[in-house]
């Protein structure tokens, strides 16, 4: 051996997290499904979790934000065609979620533990690519809005419910399966979409289900490849009411439909996913709803995205938690496995903590939306804790996420490794329907029209916790809250949505988990004595062990 091979040799660097399959490993999640009535689905979502787990398909999801999507106006001849085409790895990705039907599968198969079975599938699908989920996600979101058109729903169904993709572009009419997307944000109005100035001016027909031609812009359209948005309009002029429009790309005599993409964003994250600015140019649409209701409409389908951010969030939290854990057991540092140090235990339990309360919340909230119709309770989950926990757990992914790229050091700081691209891809669920203060907001309003509904929640959280003194104490501090005057309240409107959250996530652990976890969580979030980092649990080594042991067996 020369001197040059000695100084190139290479030891102690922790291999790449394959072969593995994150369904098998994660106990809790698979409690949670057989405790919410998707016990049924166990079995598929471990074939799933052996092909997510997959070399090939963790250099897949590498890959499709590597080789974004590319825009393409023009033809080579001149024609418009407004293309976006993707890497092949999309295509894949799309492929594996359209194959567990995770765009449909409470719809398509309405069953009993449907609901926490597609959010257990989206889960695993989520911790290893999050840009081709936009499009999953808007589709699923979709389809209560378009059912309550029977015209337009029954030549989709088929085609919203397919188990294959289909990337080809041409119309809807001819595809296999269709992707549904969401035109909601101007530049003049964000999240103030009473703000919106594209113009729907009637062709054929009157009331739901007649033609439209639009006019504007949009400037967020999400995944501008999917067969058909669902786009705000006002109707008729710039003052006229907002009304909700299913636009598609091909008009029914197979042209072009005039939505002209003006660019891609150039994001920070969620790379492989395309989100564009577009003009209508009397662009052809149909109205889904009633004149007028346009943002009620349009709430509907945004209520199922933001559940799908809370599932988004929670299993980026989970991938890289899972990632640090695996370097930590390979990774030696000062004569020791960093796993081994009291103070790097400390750290990966408390994040294992976060990890699992976020997936148990995530769960209930799944098997919420699964009964709302016809359960006052879990309507209460379902319209209160949903942007509680898109607030939260949200924001808690961000803080997570960088502190499990702490774990890995310098190597997680590069790109060959996906703690970057976690690190990059937690903020959008934070931003996308809704931020932080509009979600907190949203919770104030919904209690405010629904006090009872407020009430119903209250009383479970306390039921579930068993009389545990710290929830109680947390939960006597929202009802004082509740009723301090409108504007203290909203002032103090992020402070009692995290609380809320919190005390949700401590009854769940307190009544689903073992108990010294559950108490480690209690104790170290509620009443606000925990510290923002990670790392501050106050416990033995022998119980952070068994924390992280839970979290990932050995």
């Amino acid at each position: 051996m020369t001197a040059s091979d000695a100084t190139h040799r290479v030891f102690n660097q922790v291999p790449d997290l394959a072969h593995y399959n994150p369904f098998a490993i994660d106990t809790a999640l698979s409690g949670a499904l057989e405790r919410l009535g998707g016990g049924w689905h166990a079995d598929t979502l471990r074939q799933f979790g052996d092909t997510l787990g997959q070399p090939e398909v963790q250099a897949w999801a590498s890959e499709a934000n590597r080789h974004g999507p590319e825009l393409h106006t023009h033809s080579r001849t001149g024609e418009r065609i407004d293309e976006v085409r993707f890497h092949a790895s999309w295509h894949a990705l799309l492929s594996l979620l359209r194959r567990e039907q995770l765009q449909a599968l409470p719809f398509a198969q309405p069953r009993a533990g449907a609901w926490a079975a597609r959010t257990a599938g989206y889960y695993l699908q989520a911790q290893i690519e999050s840009g081709t989920l936009c499009p999953a996600t808007m589709t699923f979101a979709s389809i209560p809005v378009l059912m309550k058109e029977p015209a337009l729903f029954e030549p989709l169904r088929g085609k919203l419910y397919a188990t294959a993709h289909d990337p080809r572009d041409i119309p809807w009419r001819d595809k296999r399966a269709v992707l549904v997307g969401m035109g909601m944000t101007e530049k003049q109005g964000g999240s103030d979409v009473r703000a919106n100035t594209t113009v729907a001016r009637p062709v054929r027909g009157e009331g739901r289900g007649a033609e439209y031609a639009l006019t504007g812009h949009k400037w967020f359209f999400s995944a501008p490849m999917c067969d058909a948005h669902l786009v705000v309009a006002r109707m008729g002029a710039d003052d006229g009411p907002l009304s909700c429009f299913f636009v598609p790309r091909f008009r029914d005599d197979g042209s072009h439909n005039a939505i002209h993409i003006q660019r891609l964003k150039d994001k920070l994250g969620n790379r492989s996913n395309a989100s564009s600015e577009v003009e209508f140019r009397d662009a052809s649409g149909i109205l889904v709803g009633d004149e007028g209701r346009g943002i009620p409409t349009i709430i509907e389908m945004a209520t199922h995205t933001r559940l799908d951010c809370v599932i988004g969030s929670a299993a980026l939290l989970r991938a890289s938690l899972v990632q640090a854990i695996h370097h930590a057991r390979h990774r030696t540092a000062f004569g020791r496995l960093l796993a081994d140090q009291p103070l790097m235990r400390n750290v990966l339990a408390d994040l294992a903590l976060e990890s699992e309360a976020a997936m148990l919340l995530m769960m209930e909230l799944g098997h919420a939306f699964g009964h709302a119709d016809d359960d006052p309770l879990a309507n209460a989950w379902k319209r209160i804790v949903t942007p509680a926990a898109k607030f939260w757990i949200c924001k808690r992914t961000l803080e997570a996420t960088g502190e499990a790229m702490e774990v890995w050091g310098g190597n997680g700081y590069v790109e060959e490794a996906p703690m970057a691209r976690y690190y990059r891809e937690a903020p959008v669920n934070s931003i996308w329907e809704g931020s932080g203060n509009i979600m907190c907001l949203d919770v104030l309003r919904a209690i405010q029209r629904h006090p009872e509904d407020a009430a119903r929640l209250l009383q479970d959280l306390g039921q579930r916790a068993g009389g545990h003194a710290g929830v109680r104490a947390e939960l006597a501090s929202l009802q004082a809250m509740l009723h301090l005057p409108p504007d203290q309240l909203e002032v103090s409107a992020r402070r009692f949505a995290q609380g809320l959250v919190l005390t949700a996530q401590a009854a769940l652990m307190l009544a689903h988990v073992d108990a010294e976890s559950a108490e480690l969580f209690a104790a170290s979030r509620l009443g606000r004595a925990h510290g923002r980092v990670f790392g501050t649990l106050d416990a033995t080594a022998a119980q952070l062990h068994r924390v992280i042991d839970n979290a990932w067996p050995t």
